[in-house]
């Protein structure tokens, strides 16, 4: 690449858990190349920041960026999270976890669950969760951070649960001292080129005009710069996905902290616990077909574990994303680019994955239209694969206690999940196919959870001696359960983490 065609400049638009994201990264690579970068956050728009669940890849992207564990977690006020609990999602009174581990072990190639089912058959007393590790320590409210052995049953991984918004300052210092601008400012005009269409400058409410070679939206759902200048376009996914809306409060904290997000189904839809050091947040997510607003907020003040200490705020948002993330000199991150729903704490991984993605196909001033291409197409991949997982969650329900849950289980689904499906029902097999955020395991997870149990297993399983298998299983589960018996609770584990600060 030609120095005088480089990018020399950035302008990111939006100061949320989006922006500060994007400006760290983007400083930690102009420590290789020179590069101007200023963030432009207005203080007239509100951030959402109820993004406060994460999955395990955010672990790595805080190592990446060489943040210290320990300074993030009294930074944040954050807890271990082993994954998502589900309760009145299959039926009511009836419950499932979500671990962000595998089942077992792998024999001989074969997946861990296709002996599991038959053992199952050969009267095995187990049900498929005792052989987790991270499904056994959040049961009993245990943590520790895995160490790296050969040992297969006790690799598994971990995430996040913060608050969103001492995140986003946490990242905001670090940034600015890295060299990032921070503006405080609205934007009043955006001037595109006449001919290219290429974003030149934003002229903000103080007069300043503001010029670069690259311009990040993250700037929310309005996509100020995505769509309401260039206008992308949006695919909209509410024939799938019912909930447009959600409610949210937080509530006092407890002195036991789960290390687990909590996921309960209602009639008009799902209510999450986040729970953090210093408090719990909460929501509902809704169908605003379904339950009224303040409906939706009644239920959930009536349904917390602790008094409420704000005031319940509704969010209103469409299922789907934009046709682009990319388009011309506008690379959208975060609500700018689309949102599904947050019902496997999907937002800020896809934060992470858009940076990674600007970062690798990181332009230069010609901007070659088969990079962007390329981006958009991975991009949108894995936003429908990620649609599907969502999707698989209400379609399988047997709830039908309400119009909500009945009209999940009667629509129509995209082909890619039908064939899913259909290939877990025959015989077991998890199909994985690209830019998948969601590992195998999970989607076993949810197969599990939701009782569907295969047709067919793996015809290799036969070869196994059905008396040596009974034996091994169940030395596995007791291995498990006296690990997870012998670890530290969750809270115990942060205390460790910050006596040694």
């Amino acid at each position: 690449m030609k120095v005088d065609n480089a990018i020399n400049s950035v302008v990111i638009l939006g100061g949320g858990t989006a922006g500060w994201m994007t400006a760290i990264s983007l400083a930690k690579y102009a420590q290789t190349q020179p590069l101007k970068i200023t963030l432009i956050q207005s203080n007239e728009i509100e951030t959402i920041g109820v993004g406060e669940a994460t999955l395990p890849n955010i672990v790595d992207f805080n190592y990446q960026l060489g943040i210290d564990e320990k300074e993030f977690i009294e930074q944040t006020e954050a807890s271990f999270k082993l994954g998502i609990e589900f309760k009145d999602w299959y039926k009511p009174a009836h419950a499932f976890f979500h671990p962000f581990a595998d089942y077992g072990m792998k024999v001989k190639g074969v997946d861990f669950h296709h002996f599991y089912h038959k053992a199952k058959q050969q009267g095995l007393d187990a049900e498929l969760a005792d052989f987790c590790l991270s499904t056994q320590l959040a049961s009993k409210g245990k943590f520790y951070i895995p160490q790296k052995i050969d040992n297969d049953l006790e690799d598994f991984g971990y995430a996040y649960h913060f608050d969103a918004g001492l995140y986003a300052e946490f990242l905001k210092k670090k940034s600015i001292v890295m060299g990032v601008q921070h503006l405080i400012a609205t934007v009043e005009k955006v001037t595109t080129d006449s001919e290219s269409g290429f974003i030149q400058s934003l002229t903000l409410n103080s007069g300043e005009v503001i010029e670069s070679d690259l311009f990040i939206d993250c700037s929310g759902f309005t996509g100020k710069l995505i769509e309401q200048t260039l206008e992308v376009g949006y695919e909209h996914w509410n024939e799938w996905l019912l909930c447009d809306r959600a409610v949210a409060v937080h509530s006092q904290g407890h002195d036991e902290v789960t290390p687990f997000t909590v996921s309960k189904a209602k009639s008009a839809g799902w209510q999450w616990r986040i729970p953090l050091q210093h408090r719990v947040g909460n929501g509902y997510i809704y169908s605003s077909q379904h339950i009224s607003d303040e409906d939706a907020k009644q239920s959930l003040l009536a349904d917390l574990d602790g008094d409420a200490i704000t005031e319940p705020r509704v969010i209103k948002f469409h299922p789907g994303r934009r046709n682009k993330i990319w388009h011309k000199n506008c690379f959208a991150i975060g609500l700018s680019s689309g949102f599904i729903e947050p019902l496997e704490s999907t937002s800020i991984s896809l934060i992470q994955s858009a940076i990674s993605k600007l970062l690798t196909f990181f332009p230069d001033k010609s901007f070659h239209q088969a990079d962007i291409d390329e981006v958009n197409r991975l991009h949108n991949l894995e936003v429908e694969r990620v649609r599907d997982f969502i999707i698989l969650h209400y379609k399988l329900t047997q709830r039908d206690d309400s119009d909500f849950w009945l009209k999940c289980q009667s629509m129509d689904i995209p082909e890619s999940l039908r064939h899913k499906i259909a290939l877990y029902q025959s015989r077991g097999h998890i199909n994985q196919q690209e830019c998948e955020s969601f590992e195998q395991s999970s989607w076993l997870s949810m197969f599990a959870g939701f009782c569907m149990t295969p047709d067919r297993v793996d015809p290799r399983t036969m070869h196994v001696n059905d008396t040596a298998l009974l034996s091994d299983l169940r030395k596995i589960k007791q291995f498990i359960e006296e690990v997870a018996n012998k670890a530290p609770t969750h809270r115990e584990f942060i205390n460790t983490l910050k006596l040694k600060r």
